[in-house]
């Protein structure tokens, strides 16, 4: 179950007075239980007719508590049923209007049958530097000095990759406890490390002629990827004495 926070209490800037949420904050709650999930494809949720969050004069995204269990709700219902997006809207549509729907059974088929594929967003999601800093609720002097520790990088194109939002959220939320960039250099120095080791061992298998081979590499990046973030947040807990929840 996601958690999420009442009348902004707990997450400062994070969140108005009214408990409304920018979409960094969200893709931070989310990632917990959907490690995956990216802005691009809040958007595209979005786009899709799932979610209507409020917007500012601005703008900018602001989702409510309730705008972030249905997101919950959509990409469970993805990940563990295989449904696409239109039974997914009408089921929710069906369950708000106090209607007793039962779960539909549409999703991957055995024995040969078709396999009905769930929609995605663009996996190649970028994002401005204006859209970053407004996720993190930033300036450009924040968005300056992480930079100049090497937190954040542009792409050459002076775009972000949409991984850069949840950094920048993480930051500003470690900031709170007054732990400044400078001392987060250190876990960047780590993560680089740990990157390089993954990276070595998919090596071989990027290089290789077969094509599925080459596509295979993804998948295994993926997995050590999150075997390493597993391993490190065991040592981290391990180091401290104390269990995250």
């Amino acid at each position: 179950m996601l958690q999420t926070p009442s009348g902004g209490a707990g997450h400062g800037t994070a969140a108005t007075d009214s408990g409304l949420m920018s979409i960094g904050t969200v893709l931070t709650l989310l990632r917990d239980e959907f490690p995956e999930v990216t802005i691009s494809k809040i958007r595209f949720l979005e786009s899709e007719g799932l979610i209507e969050p409020q917007r500012t004069p601005s703008g900018y995204r602001k989702f409510s508590a309730g705008d972030v269990e249905r997101l919950g709700h959509v990409l469970r219902m993805q990940r563990d049923h295989y449904l696409p997006l239109k039974v997914i809207r009408e089921h929710l549509d069906a369950m708000e209007r106090g209607e007793a729907v039962p779960l539909p059974t549409v999703g991957r088929q055995r024995d040969g049958e078709g396999v009905q594929e769930v929609a995605e967003a663009p996996t190649a999601a970028r994002i401005g530097r204006g859209e970053l800093m407004a996720a993190a609720e930033i300036g450009e002097q924040e968005l300056q000095e992480w930079e100049s520790y090497g937190l954040i990088a542009p792409l050459p194109d002076g775009a972000y990759d949409a991984e850069a939002a949840t950094v920048a959220s993480l930051i500003a939320e470690l900031g709170r406890f007054g732990i400044e960039p400078r001392h987060l250099r250190v876990m960047k120095a780590a993560a680089d490390r740990e990157a390089g080791l993954v990276d070595q061992v998919v090596a071989p298998l990027k290089r290789h002629r077969n094509p599925q081979t080459r596509a295979h590499a993804e998948a295994r990046t993926k997995e050590l990827a999150g075997l390493t973030v597993k391993l490190h947040a065991a040592l981290v807990q391990t180091a401290l004495g104390v269990r995250l929840p």
